[in-house]
């Protein structure tokens, strides 16, 4: 005889095969793998969300210095000319290229920055140990939606490619901004791995 099957609020959906699974309460230090695929899909933290909020302060700050510091100087014969990435957008403003430079500053630029602003605004009460902020399950359910359009690592592998192409007609070198893009990107990284996105939303319903 089959047992029979828990409440569908107690299941949890794989977030790349979507098999449901029944989770039991996991330790500090203890993780839930799919059961299907083997992909993580718990891992609680101590001060989780503490970190994740310090990691998107860090990659606000980040990304203000990688928009407005100059991100690469080419010289060529003597020229030389520096620019960041917001100089480069705010030239073609006024031409048939503004739709474009209006994309680029959105997929590399706002979106990211959004999607960390969301974050902080998520987790801020929740690391504090308080209720959610109102509207926050629907700024956790947009930062999420939006991450296939947060572009700022293709930017940089697609500066990289491009400097390769132009290396030899011209000197070229990396500005701070290359390097906060760089350490951006890191910090994405260490963002989503110490994320648990089931905690927070577990947390923001309980608020």
């Amino acid at each position: 005889m089959n047992a029979p099957l828990p409440p569908i609020e107690d299941l949890v959906a794989c977030p790349h095969c979507d098999a449901l699974h029944h989770l039991p309460s996991l330790g500090e230090n203890e993780r839930a793998f799919c059961a299907r695929c083997g992909s993580l899909m718990v891992a609680p933290r101590a001060r989780s969300f503490l970190q994740v909020l310090s990691l998107a302060f860090s990659a606000m700050i980040l990304m203000a210095a990688a928009v407005f510091f100059p991100f690469l100087s080419i010289s060529s014969h003597g020229f030389g000319h520096a620019s960041s990435v917001f100089e480069v957008a705010m030239a073609f403003s006024d031409s048939w290229y503004a739709p474009l430079s209006l994309a680029v500053l959105m997929v590399i630029v706002a979106l990211p920055a959004l999607r960390f602003a969301g974050l902080i605004y998520t987790l801020w009460p929740l690391a504090n140990g308080h209720p959610p902020w109102r509207h926050a399950a629907f700024v956790f359910r947009m930062v999420e939606e939006s991450q296939p359009w947060s572009m700022a690592e293709i930017f940089v592998i697609g500066t990289a490619v491009a400097l390769v192409k132009i290396g030899g007609l011209a000197s070229i070198s990396f500005g701070p901004a290359f390097w906060a893009f760089c350490c951006l990107i890191i910090v994405n990284v260490l963002k989503n791995a110490y994320m648990s996105k089931s905690a927070i939303w577990e947390a923001i319903g309980k608020g």
